[in-house]
């Protein structure tokens, strides 16, 4: 195998569990994809103030994944997962932002 090849092939997105009693789950949090934070950081450098509205959210909605590693919210679910408790997404927020 080439090194290209074994670059490609890496399983280099690290996941980790996070109970989050609030919902009565837990929930797989994945480390982004290089354009998924490319995005991110594009967003909050072409934002006025330096920051991103609803930032936990958005990065939750980023991470959080089902057993397969498949996002389980799309970047438009971002505003709804923003009215979810603040507490429970704080939880996934820390380990994504550890995790990235």
């Amino acid at each position: 195998m080439s090194l290209r090849d074994q670059i490609l092939a890496a399983d280099d997105l690290p996941v980790e569990s996070v109970d989050v009693p609030e919902w009565g789950i837990a929930v797989r949090v994945r480390s982004l994809m290089a354009y998924e934070r490319d995005a991110l950081e594009m967003a909050i450098a072409n934002s006025k103030s330096r920051t991103v509205d609803n930032l936990r959210a958005r990065l939750c909605a980023l991470s959080i994944v089902d057993d397969d590693g498949e996002r389980v919210f799309s970047d438009a679910d971002a505003q709804a997962l923003g009215q979810k408790s603040a507490r429970a997404l704080d939880r996934i927020f820390s380990v994504a932002m550890r995790l990235n």
